[in-house]
């Protein structure tokens, strides 16, 4: 029996958190267009015969800009830090850039089996890909390189038969039948927070945070109260939108997802709230849920 925790690296936007769901066939990691949209680590476990393999979803590594982002970085540095495997995934439609030496110069993964993942083969050419995989392999000679359209599942299974080659011995650390670490709330805040960011303007997604205030589980229909935070007045007149119609869109987006996971009738009642300056602001970021504890 083999098992053992593989972290799964890169910048925003690379395609980290597809990889994740397409690997488990299930969505367990939100993903919209919006860079920085994982802002947790999040296990999603896979389970065969022979393996049990625990991915953790990390959020995009970037030159940080507030404590929110220090502490997203910490995250991932603390995952790369503590996995049996890493793997490192690389946008195939980007040339390597500043973003790229920045995470390598961060990351210590040098000493740990890497599987290099590049995603989204599909978009690009075959001299670009040859460039990127030759710089890579230049710098990681003992990596295993693997291509993959994460969005269309291509090359999945090659990707987990190469993790199952890598793993200890070892036995089982989760039962069959878990499939993520997170509990219900952590999914119901996500996905509020998923149907936010998709449906606002771009200059807002980065300001949002949720929080759930109340939670009914008895009741029928369920209640569910819960708080969207921004940090300006003018992107609270956004989230609410004309005559309140983009905060009922969301509501009601969100309540479809609630009901689908949960089984059961939602009634959800959103308010939206100003917080200057949350993601700078760590109380606020531990009561939000982002606060990286070293454990």
């Amino acid at each position: 029996m083999k098992s053992g925790f593989v972290s799964i690296l890169g910048r925003p936007n690379v395609g980290k958190s597809t990889l994740l769901n397409a690997i488990l066939n299930h969505k367990i990691s939100i993903v919209t267009d919006k860079s920085q949209t994982t802002r947790n680590t999040i296990r999603g476990i896979y389970n065969s015969d022979h393996s049990q393999i625990i991915f953790i979803d990390t959020p995009g590594i970037h030159k940080p800009y507030a404590k929110l982002s220090q502490e997203m970085n910490n995250m991932a540095y603390s995952s790369a830090h503590n996995a049996d495997i890493n793997i490192l995934v690389v946008d195939s439609g980007e040339q390597f850039g500043d973003g790229d030496e920045y995470i390598l110069s961060h990351l210590d993964i040098s000493n740990t089996p890497l599987i290099i993942v590049f995603n989204k083969i599909d978009l690009t050419r075959i001299d670009k890909i040859t460039k990127l995989k030759e710089i890579y392999s230049n710098k990681f000679p003992k990596a295993v390189l693997i291509e993959t359209v994460a969005k269309e599942k291509f090359n999945v299974d090659q990707l987990i038969s190469s993790i199952e080659a890598l793993l200890p011995e070892c036995e089982r650390y989760y039962s069959d039948d878990l499939l993520s670490d997170k509990d219900e709330i952590f999914q119901i805040k996500e996905i509020i927070r998923e149907k936010t960011l998709k449906i606002l303007k771009q200059e807002v997604p980065h300001s949002i945070a949720i929080y759930i205030d109340n939670i009914e589980w008895e009741k029928n229909p369920m209640l569910i109260q819960a708080t969207i935070f921004v940090e300006k007045e003018s992107q609270k007149g956004i989230v609410i939108g004309a005559n309140g119609k983009r905060i009922k869109l969301i509501g009601q987006k969100s309540r479809e997802s609630i009901e689908a996971l949960l089984h059961k009738h939602v009634y959800l009642e959103l308010l939206v709230k100003v917080e200057p300056d949350w993601r700078d602001n760590p109380e606020l970021l531990e009561k939000f849920g982002y606060k990286y504890k070293n454990n």
